[in-house]
């Protein structure tokens, strides 16, 4: 009897232990899903859909003003929508603060089906083409590896730039190992964080003695030291044009074997009125199988006169060339995988050259990873500098902060991941797709039910 009452007590006890329920929430800033984009063979794919970068180079304030236009809410939500009138799908953004919360602009972006394309250098900490060894350390990898560890949560993060014309002469070509070498830490560090593969590639400059030679050398070597991707700046078309007589024909020739998705990172020649003629024959045929879009420079005024639109205040006034680069999207639509090759083999690293000065490392040889910034690989970046650090370019004031030797060809590839990284690449913040779904408070139901069932097989035994 005793038994019996005590088996009714329990009963009641677990019943009011599950009546009150675990509380489960998403998000609040989540948004609706995109998609994650991923390279296969020379082309982009968002799921088993050929993905065409068809965006603007998106920087207010210009060049020359370090700002963070996705950190604003107010005005990103200003611009996309106009992002959405030209019917985009991509924004480039050259300057974040990796100490800013970029959340909601995040989530507006997805939901307006727009990705980014993210430079993660800034003014501060970036490659000094005069200097590229001494400002390679330590310091400046904490800075963009944590704009990684900032943006690799949001589904619509496309890209990232490990850098943008830092190339603009031959006589600066030395700079290329050092290029390379931040691609292969960007990589491994996104590998041994267990993040989601964003890929990462290089910006060149529109310089046509060596342009080639850097597409080459970004696709050579081992796994770990190729790019994901190679774009480069064009304004060789301008109108009015054609296919032939810009030369762009020439181009697609010349990278018909390249295996990496290209694009085109900058372009829309401002010589003559644009009328986008050429966004036809990028988004064509006989460019498709080896090119996956571009961006054109650039989406406001700031004084060069590229501008898409002119901004006052709050006030957006679109220009011309606007609406000639809406109308020019809205007639072309690329179908189908456009003729991508699914394979292809690394490229050939290119020889020394009167266009090609690279003597300090040659073929496969790069910089070895700073030792101060090794530990970044197992216990993560931290906190950035942001956009007020004192900047990396003078070189660390840590002790292994520089490189100081060269790295072995593969030594860039990751055979296990940080403890306690995250191996889909999800952040416990936002995510601008599909948020993960975060507990409430669990309180104590799941202990008290695993107590009932131990007590209930205990008074089991009783009863037999």
């Amino acid at each position: 009897m005793k038994a019996s009452l005590a088996l009714a007590a329990a009963s009641a006890a677990l019943a009011n232990a599950v009546a009150t329920p675990v509380q489960i929430r998403a998000d609040s800033s989540s948004s609706g899903s995109v998609p994650t984009v991923t390279v296969k063979g020379n082309a982009f794919f968002a799921g088993d859909k050929r993905f065409y970068i068809r965006g603007v180079d998106y920087q207010p304030g210009g060049s020359s003003q370090a700002e963070d236009p996705i950190a604003d809410t107010d005005k990103c939500q200003r611009d996309i929508a106009e992002f959405k009138k030209l019917g985009i799908n991509t924004v480039r953004v050259y300057t974040v603060d990796n100490t800013a919360n970029h959340d909601e602009c995040m989530n507006a972006l997805a939901a307006a089906g727009i990705y980014l394309a993210l430079d993660v250098n800034t003014p501060k900490y970036s490659i000094n083409r005069a200097d590229p060894a001494v400002s390679y350390n330590d310091m400046y990898l904490q800075s963009i590896f944590a704009t990684i560890d900032a943006f690799q949560k949001y589904d619509n993060t496309l890209l990232f730039f490990s850098g943008n014309e830092v190339i603009n002469a031959d006589n600066n070509t030395n700079c290329a190992p050092y290029i390379k070498a931040v691609t292969r830490d960007m990589k491994s560090y996104i590998q041994s964080r267990g993040y989601r593969s964003v890929p990462v590639g290089y910006s060149a400059a529109d310089v046509e003695s060596n342009r080639y030679e850097m597409a080459s050398y970004m696709n050579c070597g081992t796994d770990d030291q190729r790019s994901d991707f190679f774009a480069f700046n064009d304004y060789s078309w301008c109108d009015p044009s054609s296919y032939q007589k810009s030369g762009w024909d020439q181009k697609v020739q010349q990278y018909g074997n390249y295996s990496i998705p290209l694009f085109l990172s900058e372009y829309g020649c401002i010589t003559n009125q644009r009328k986008f003629e050429e966004v036809e024959a990028l988004y064509g045929d006989q460019m498709t199988p080896v090119y996956s879009g571009g961006l054109v420079y650039e989406y406001s005024e700031e004084g060069s006169g590229y501008g898409l639109v002119k901004i006052n205040g709050n006030s957006v006034t679109e220009t011309s060339d606007f609406q000639s680069l809406m109308q020019a999207y809205k007639n072309t639509n690329p179908q189908g995988d456009g003729g991508y090759k699914e394979d292809g083999k690394a490229s050939e690293c290119p020889s020394e050259s009167s266009t090609w000065e690279v003597k300090d490392f040659s073929g496969q040889e790069l910089p070895d990873m700073p030792k101060a910034a090794q530990s970044f690989l197992k216990d993560g970046a931290g906190k950035g500098p942001g956009l007020q650090g004192k900047g990396s370019q003078s070189g660390s004031d840590t002790s292994g902060g520089q490189s100081t030797g060269t790295a072995t060809a593969g030594s860039g590839s990751v055979t296990a991941q940080a403890s306690g990284s995250s191996g889909s690449g999800s952040a416990s913040s936002s995510s601008a797709a599909a948020s993960p779904l975060l507990l409430g408070e669990v309180g104590y139901t799941p202990f008290i039910c695993s107590g009932f069932v131990a007590l209930f097989t205990m008074f089991g035994m009783i009863l037999v």
